[in-house]
């Protein structure tokens, strides 16, 4: 393949979340958020791994630093702990949950590293699930709250904000198919849920631009590329209701500030939207300097006559990998040049991307996983396909840096480009870390 070269100044980083690899979840007064809880229900984690050790980053976070460094990389994207921050219902903030960000970003900066600041991944304290969760409308207010206190300690040294990470897996798999925290399957509190997700986003960033936010401040949305399996008029309409169920449900609101068109004939039978109340969708579409896509799956879509309403159902890729998902890097193109063309004019920035496989060290100390390199080798090549369509794409960061807890697949699937032993904690590179370094030094790929 052909030589390319990024432009100068192209951000490449590396990503985690907090839940995923922190562990110390009683420690220094965090309190515990819904993924605490869900994990310890029967039969809703994968052999009931919890996020308790996880990495244990919250201790080894020197180290996991250094890896970055290692690593070539010029920003890291981890997220807060909201529980560790604003444990409890009352609103008092936990001065020593702050007191392990403001470490972290130091010791990034001491690296010269840029950190990319996520508010929230998911993990909501189980007080304010107790209180109704994001079917509440008062849970938007608390993340202003709590995105204040993050940014009054961090403000100063932060260069970039994102608000929520996937809106769609916050609200739709935690709230429709419980396949996440909070673990409910009722449709109309997933609606719900989404529109508070969104508009926590933007009462979010009205906050932190009154506040005197100096950083870049933007959101991560989970898209896809459907498209339908044949070119029969059924599975070209079901290919639209998943679009919307998948992308335009959050790029409309916040980029056009309305619910798509076919919303409410789509959710006829769940809900009349009566939760939108006026100012809602301009406060929603506030605008932000960059977005964030994480990218991982390119869909088939044929009809599904049985449901009249929803009418989709998605093919099942031939050659999945072992999480299920196949291999498509074109489809990152197609949503890159999508959004860039129907939807902002902003910055973009590949947040996620990443192959989950069952890694293992060899008996040469080895972790071959030449597919994951196939695979970003591909993803690479699409997203500067995109650059040269036009697109304002500037950073990429795979997931993950390293191995960790992978939500309801607990520690069966390894997306790392480090590997984790996690009954030692040992952390080694993949041959993913050494390629993606090289790649990231060079801002080229030969």
């Amino acid at each position: 393949m052909s030589a390319i070269h990024f432009p100068d100044g192209f951000l490449w980083g590396a990503a985690t979340a907090a839940y995923q690899i922190e562990g110390a979840v009683d420690e220094d007064g965090r309190g515990p958020s819904i993924w605490d809880t869900f994990s310890r229900r029967p039969g809703a984690v994968l052999r009931g791994d919890t996020g308790d050790i996880a990495c244990d980053h919250y201790h080894r976070w020197e180290q996991d630093l250094d890896l970055l460094v290692d690593l070539g990389v010029g920003a890291y994207r981890f997220s807060v702990a909201w529980p560790r921050v604003v444990p409890d219902a009352d609103g008092a903030v936990n001065t020593r949950g702050l007191d392990f960000y403001d470490r972290l970003v130091d010791g990034l900066l001491a690296r010269g590293i840029s950190p990319m600041v996520t508010l929230y991944h998911w993990d909501l304290p189980q007080a304010l699930q107790d209180l109704g969760g994001w079917a509440e409308r008062t849970t938007t207010d608390r993340f202003v709250d709590y995105a204040l206190a993050v940014h009054g300690r961090l403000g100063d040294r932060v260069p970039h904000w994102l608000t929520l990470n996937e809106p769609y897996c916050a609200a739709f798999v935690g709230h429709l198919e419980g396949r996440h925290a909070p673990g409910l399957t009722d449709e109309a509190t997933a609606v719900t849920a989404l529109h508070h997700l969104l508009l926590a986003h933007g009462k979010a960033v009205e906050a932190l631009r009154a506040d005197g936010v100096t950083g870049q401040v933007g959101i991560t949305c989970n898209l896809t590329s459907p498209h339908p399996a044949t070119a029969d008029e059924a599975d070209v309409a079901a290919t639209t209701r998943l679009d919307l169920y998948e992308n335009r449900m959050f790029l409309d609101p916040l980029f056009r500030g309305a619910y798509p068109a076919d919303a409410p004939a789509y959710y006829r039978d769940v809900t009349d939207f009566s939760f939108v109340h006026d100012g809602d969708l301009a406060t929603i579409a506030a605008p932000v300097d960059y977005f964030g896509i994480n990218y991982y799956e390119r869909h088939l879509v044929r009809a599904d006559p049985a449901d009249l309403v929803r009418g989709w159902q998605r093919v099942p890729d031939p050659h999945p990998t072992p999480g299920g998902i196949g291999v498509h890097p074109e489809g990152l193109h197609e949503v890159l040049t999508r959004v860039s063309k129907e939807y902002t004019s902003v910055p973009l920035v590949v947040t996620e991307t990443g192959i989950a496989l069952h890694d293992y060290v060899d008996p040469n100390g080895e972790i071959r996983d030449d597919e994951r390199v196939a695979f970003y080798e591909g993803h690479v090549r699409a997203a500067h396909r995109a650059l040269e369509d036009g697109v304002d794409l500037v950073g990429f960061f795979p997931w993950s840096l390293m191995d960790n807890y992978e939500w309801a697949w607990g520690y069966g699937y390894r997306f790392g480009m480090y590997h984790v032993d996690y009954a030692t904690q040992t952390r080694r590179p993949k041959r993913s870390a050494h390629w993606f370094a090289q790649l990231a030094r060079a801002n080229a790929l030969g």
